[in-house]
């Protein structure tokens, strides 16, 4: 297999301004790929030109394309990588979060979060994603989550069709501790290199976040982490030649239980 050079963007979102995250997100990416460096996917956190702002119905792009996506295939198009990131789409009565994957010829994919955040009724303004998307780059399977699904181990489990998992998120400082448990647990127990992507600062409903954008390999250990509070690009090389080697010789996957997903 193949490797994979990921960069994952920690920064403070500017609340409800597109304009300002664009500009923000242009400066610190441009001062991050310096001295040739290059990126296969360049990743950003949850609802990254608006922040999680569920219940205002004009916080939304279309579902034909805006602003966020224009924005998207221009920065694929320049670094000539894969940008990932979610968005609020509009999508019937309601909208979609929707985390966009833009590659450099203009191609786009995408995967709408299945689990929302019941406690910031999230429901209430956003549909439920219905498919289990896996997006596949340089030949390397990745399993898309959004924030919340992080919870859920079933919808994340490996059926042996992903080699990364990747969570964009806005998740909570308060919850932190959370996080940074469950990202090494969907790592162990998947047999798959995981990437978290947070946010950092106070978002417009005064909720603190603190980071902890991070990538994991496959037995649960931190490869590189951001600084927690600080606005940082991390990157990571992954090889997956080592992936491999490591189910050779531990394939626990092979006494794992079936089960089939239903909507």
């Amino acid at each position: 297999m193949s490797t994979l050079t990921i960069a994952a963007v920690q920064f403070d979102i500017h609340w409800l301004d597109q304009q300002a995250n664009f500009s923000h997100l242009e400066q610190q990416i441009a001062a991050h790929f310096t001295d040739n460096e290059t990126a296969d996917l360049l990743l950003l956190p949850e609802t990254f030109s608006t922040g999680f702002c569920i219940n205002k119905d004009d916080v939304k792009e279309p579902e034909d394309g805006g602003k966020a996506l224009a924005w998207l295939k221009k920065m694929a198009q320049q670094y000539n990588c894969v940008v990932a990131g979610s968005v609020l789409v509009s999508h019937n009565n309601k909208k979609v979060n929707r985390f966009y994957w833009v590659f450099a010829d203009g191609k786009v994919e995408h995967y709408d979060k299945r689990h929302l955040f019941r406690l910031g009724n999230e429901q209430d303004h956003v549909e439920q994603g219905e498919i289990r998307k896996v997006i596949t780059i340089k030949g390397i399977k990745i399993l898309p989550l959004v924030c919340y699904d992080l919870r859920f181990p079933v919808w994340s489990r490996n059926k042996q069709d992903y080699d990364l998992m990747i969570n964009v998120a806005n998740w909570p400082a308060a919850r932190r501790h959370v996080w940074d448990t469950l990202l090494k647990a969907r790592a162990m127990e998947n047999h798959s290199f995981v990437v978290g992507v947070n946010r950092i600062g106070t978002d417009g409903f005064n909720t603190a976040h603190s980071g902890g954008t991070t990538v994991i390999d496959f037995t649960g250990e931190n490869i590189i982490s951001a600084e927690d509070n600080q606005q940082q690009i991390i990157s990571a090389t992954l090889d997956f030649s080592k992936l491999e080697q490591f189910k050779a010789k531990f394939p626990a996957f092979l006494d794992a239980d079936e089960f089939e997903l239903t909507n």
